[in-house]
């Protein structure tokens, strides 16, 4: 067995604890904490300074990491919003995104940028809801007729994404049909235990005792929730499929289940969360900084250049189609919301990871990627909060754009 330390990850659990106090102490300082997490790991990592590298604790945490990161994406889809005009109208506008970012990525592959430009395509065509939904919940916007349209765009494309990348990209499946059959399979999977639980919930006894059981150490709903996370990690591995997908079906099935209309347990998501971001998902961004090829983006005139050609692809990408988002709101909200779905990072993060491993991004590239995503979670959330500044929108005049 080899020689196990806990060093670097007593690093990286020292930056993780650092980073949000640093931001605590200094509240003028709008950086997301993910971006400064990452951004140490650059440093701390072989990149720069060569203190931290990855080692087998670390690599464990990290995956579980990614994991729990998916898992609460998926968790915070509200499947209740997924209707009507609203759903229509952030469907299409995804639809014209993918639409874009084929165009665009299949004329930079012309030029030789990137090699893979189906793959690249679909990163490009991600968000990042657990960014951008902490920005909607502070401003007060997440009630909103504007937020529940951002949070309807950001979910389609999180779900989205994930599905193509699965479908067309595994890194264990041979072909797109099989793994077409896995994804159905899964489905099935999803389906069953939803039937299953459904039907133990009705059961007054089984409700009484995990309502019991909750509040004491056991934390049996916390417990339950890790082994949903866990069976379908394990699952989707089993199948061949990303683990990335497994963990976000989990926690959108979760969601699904879970809607605790009686208010039993109201502590619940925030223990989840507790769990994820104070515990596994730091050490994820931390880690993707040690990982991060920097040596690769500067030694790479072209590899460079690509960041702002990246970034304004992002833009382009989900910025655009968020203006047929006119039809329910003003322009200049509905251009704020543009600026908030091309806002992407854990996703991309992701994707370039598998990417490196099936051969589709080289290092260089895969770079070039990550630093245009950290710089649309440092600019377009900013210039976004300007225009709905500017944009004091009356609460009749605002529901005289809500649909239906």
């Amino acid at each position: 067995m080899p020689e196990i330390s806990f060093r670097g990850l007593a690093i990286i659990s020292a930056v993780a604890f650092l980073v949000p106090l640093l931001l605590g102490l200094l509240p003028r300082l709008r950086i997301p904490s993910v971006v400064l997490e990452i951004l140490a790991g650059i440093v701390l990592g072989p990149s720069v300074l060569g203190w931290v590298h990855v080692d087998m604790p670390i690599k464990i945490m990290s995956e579980i990491g990614l994991a729990a990161l998916l898992f609460l994406a998926g968790l915070e889809i509200e499947f209740d919003h997924l209707k009507g005009k609203q759903l229509s109208l952030a469907w299409w506008a995804f639809l014209l995104s993918l639409l874009l970012s084929v165009a665009i990525c299949y004329g930079l592959g012309m030029t030789g940028m990137i090699q893979r430009p189906l793959f690249v395509a679909i990163l490009l065509a991600s968000s990042a809801l657990g960014v951008v939904l902490p920005l909607l919940k502070d401003t007060g916007q997440i009630s909103t007729p504007f937020g529940q349209l951002v949070i309807i765009g950001l979910s389609l494309a999180d779900f989205g994404t994930i599905i193509l990348l699965s479908l067309l990209f595994s890194t264990h499946s041979s072909s797109s049909a099989e793994t077409l059959l896995l994804l159905t399979s899964l489905a099935v999977l999803a389906a069953i235990i939803s039937l299953g639980v459904s039907g133990l919930a009705r059961s007054a006894h089984l409700g009484a005792t995990l309502q019991r059981l909750q509040e004491t150490t056991a934390m049996i709903r916390v417990r339950g929730a890790a082994f949903l996370l866990m069976f379908f990690v394990a699952a989707v591995e089993k199948l061949g499929l990303e683990v990335i997908l497994g963990a976000f079906v989990a926690g959108a099935l979760l969601g699904i289940l879970d809607k605790d209309q009686q208010k039993t347990h109201p502590q619940f998501r925030m223990r989840l969360q507790a769990v994820g971001f104070g515990v596994f998902i730091p050490v994820f961004f931390v880690t993707s900084g040690l990982e991060f090829n920097l040596g690769a983006l500067l030694a790479s005139p072209s590899a460079a250049a690509a960041v702002p050609i990246f970034l304004a692809a992002l833009l382009l990408i989900r910025g655009v189609p968020a203006l047929l988002y006119v039809r329910e709101m003003p322009l200049s909200r509905a251009v704020a919301a543009g600026f908030l779905q091309a806002t992407t990072l854990s996703f991309i993060v992701a994707g370039t990871h598998i990417g490196l491993q099936i051969k589709a991004l080289s290092e260089a590239t895969a770079a070039a990627l990550v630093a245009a995503a950290l710089l649309s979670v440092l600019i377009f959330p900013a210039v976004a909060l300007a225009l709905l500044g500017k944009e004091r929108v009356e609460p009749k005049a605002e529901l005289a754009h809500q649909p239906g």
